[in-house]
């Protein structure tokens, strides 16, 4: 058995090498960048491959249409490939990107619900609404395992759909496009402390829509949401 000062010294060393491997990606990203701007303009291909799925997942997030997504997905890059000379590498260019894609969105949304549409700018950071969670445990505690099941991602997904759309987008940033705290406060235009506030909020109402339903129609022996259970994740 490794000893606390052994298991601290493979702790930095991995976190050492997740930073190096991160400045290998950025710097490769911006060597991509260098020249697509020189005209070699085939590597944009190359430069938006790894982030094309999330870019939609991110606009489906605000659109909740496959069709509205896919376009502005492209109106996206298309814009990201117009204002790449803008991109000055404080961030990764998948957030940079992600950014470009949730605006559209939210553009396109506004576009056609005018009559209904309240201004972000104006409520980004006010977090004071409440939110009374149900008596259940944490909402990640589905087993892995039980996620590959289409019936437990369907009700997933109409759960997620449901949400108000400033929590769909922060869980969909965080849980499942898996961009950092400081990443999804940057890709939102808010605070750090608000992103926080909002995904615990964010889980809190996901958590207890799924519960109820996937307990009632028995797809666990029990449910998986009551406290006290092993966590999965």
């Amino acid at each position: 058995m490794s000893s606390p000062s052994s298991r601290n010294i493979l702790d930095v060393d991995a976190t050492t090498k997740m930073k190096a491997g991160a400045a290998s990606d950025n710097r490769a990203e911006l060597a991509l960048i260098a020249r697509v701007l020189e005209g070699d303009k085939e590597c944009f291909f190359e430069l938006i491959r790894p982030c094309e799925r999330g870019v939609y997942l991110t606009a489906y997030s605000v659109l909740q249409n496959t069709a509205d997504a896919e376009d502005v997905s492209q109106d996206a890059i298309l814009k990201a490939f117009r204002c790449l000379a803008e991109f000055r590498g404080e961030s990764r260019f998948g957030t940079w990107l992600t950014a470009i894609a949730l605006n559209e969105a939210r553009m396109r949304l506004r576009k056609q619900h005018r009559h209904m549409w309240e201004s972000i700018d104006g409520q980004q950071d006010e977090e004071d609404d409440d939110y009374a969670p149900r008596e259940f445990g944490d909402w990640r505690e589905i087993p892995s395992e039980a996620l590959e099941r289409k019936e437990i991602r369907d009700v997933l997904s109409k759960a997620l759909a449901a949400l108000p759309e400033k929590y769909r987008e922060v869980i969909v940033l965080r849980d499942i496009r898996q961009f950092n705290i400081a990443e999804t406060a940057n890709i939102l235009s808010v605070r750090e402390g608000v992103v926080k506030t909002r995904l615990m909020r964010a889980r809190l109402q996901l958590r207890d829509l799924v519960a109820p339903v996937i307990t009632a129609r028995g797809l666990f022996s029990r449910n998986p949401f009551r406290r006290g259970k092993k966590t999965w994740f």
